[in-house]
């Protein structure tokens, strides 16, 4: 058999017998993608479509069509530089990369938007607020003593602050227990009755807040003949925040692995027991932000602390006689006035309860700790101790029996 190869980019060519055969050559073995971080085309042909992109709606805009508006002019914008973004991504690329790599962007995008609402709100609001916040007395009086005309330097919200500590305390301490023994129920017990609890929960996350208000007060106050307090301004807040605790708790607890509660009754343990040292455990991370969203659907509530706590410029710390306030409360109070030493309060109140949120935000991401299967040192500390104390019991069951005494032999 005689091997030819006439050329150099020709297939080889085997003769044998006077029966010329052509051999299979093997494809190049398929090189991956790159799926994450950037290159010097990709940044080229991003640079490249957001300027046709501006220049297009410029053009549209300015001369060639009868358009007007900054909203159009952004849509147009940005369409037009979708599109040539995906023209240049297809000369170098295939179908599934031009996809995704728009999609990509337009991710990016719309985090970018999100991302730049939320420091145009906090910096709007700090701004605002400026005037009042750096006074000492604004965080520690009340506005008893003074007037719209007042300068910043008398009066505060420290009656505010301490209204809103008191309720969400109030709403916590009733939200919680109650709202993750539901989850418990409705994730463990499946049945027609969890069904229909679970269904009630989900309408009661569209409910109003006024109609909470307004249950609150017919009950409490027109129907037991109590005063508006603090207290009853925390049922109100609780009705909010319970059907929000109980369906994030109830998504987070349907994601513990089913595997793990398999073993744990597998090795004999009951059903309270897995939950308790199982189940809860692992979830405590996802626990603790559903909590937080609860904490922050109640935390800003006006008009159930109006119905149900009523209004007051003293500061009052008894949560069960006498009117309270709340900060969105007094937010609320504040602005409406045409001053603008009252509007600067306002401001001000507004970004206090911003950083409210986020010390809660903080307090409770520290108690829900890390994710499953993430341990922090001190919980890797307190697991060796475990184990080792779990190792000397069983050395200690299984070590010999020392021998009786015997009076007689000895």
């Amino acid at each position: 058999m005689t091997v030819v190869q006439d050329v150099e980019d020709s297939p080889v060519v085997a003769v044998a017998d006077g029966i010329a055969e052509e051999a299979v050559v093997p494809d190049p073995p398929d090189q991956p993608r790159r799926i994450g971080g950037l290159s010097r085309t990709g940044v080229l042909s991003l640079c490249g479509a957001a300027a046709s992109g501006l220049c297009i709606a410029i053009l549209l805009f300015g001369q060639l069509a009868p358009l007007s508006g900054a909203f159009g002019f952004t849509v147009v914008a940005y369409a037009t530089f979708l599109t040539v973004y995906a023209v240049l991504t297809g000369l170098e690329e295939d179908g599934p990369a031009i996809r995704d790599k728009v999609m990509t962007v337009v991710l990016w995008s719309a985090a970018s938007v999100l991302f730049s609402g939320l420091v145009l709100v906090v910096g709007f609001t700090l701004w605002r607020g400026r005037e009042a916040l750096p006074h000492w007395n604004f965080f520690t009086q009340d506005m008893q003593a003074a007037g719209p005309l007042d300068p910043l330097s008398n009066g505060g919200i420290a009656h505010a602050m301490l209204g809103t500590l008191i309720m969400i305390s109030i709403a916590l301490a009733i939200t919680v227990p109650l709202g993750l023994a539901c989850a418990v129920y409705l994730n463990q017990i499946p049945g027609g009755f969890s069904r229909f609890v679970r269904t009630i929960v989900e309408a009661m996350t569209a409910l109003p807040s006024i109609v909470a208000g307004l249950m609150v007060y017919a009950t409490w106050i027109l129907g037991l003949g109590l005063q508006k307090s603090g207290l009853a301004a925390g049922f109100a807040i609780s009705v909010m925040m319970l059907p929000i605790v109980i369906r994030a708790a109830d998504v987070v607890l349907r994601l513990v692995p089913g595997t793990l509660t398999e073993a744990a009754e597998a090795l004999g343990a009951p059903r309270w027991r897995t939950v308790w040292h199982v189940i809860l455990p692992t979830a405590r991370s996802g626990l603790a932000t559903a909590v937080i969203l609860g904490t922050a659907r109640g935390i800003g509530e006006t008009s159930p602390v109006l119905l149900t706590a009523g209004f007051t410029a003293a500061l009052n710390a008894d949560p069960t006689a006498g009117p309270m306030i709340s900060l969105p409360l007094a937010v609320f109070s504040f602005v409406k006035s045409p001053e603008p030493t009252m509007i600067a309060r306002g401001f001000g109140a507004a970004a206090v309860l911003m950083a409210l949120v986020l010390v809660l935000f903080t307090i409770a991401r520290l108690i829900g700790g890390r994710g499953a299967g993430h341990r922090s040192k001190g919980q890797a500390r307190r697991a060796a101790r475990a184990s080792r104390r779990d190792v000397q019991r069983f050395d200690d069951l299984h070590a010999p029996a020392l021998p009786l005494f015997d009076g007689e032999n000895h």
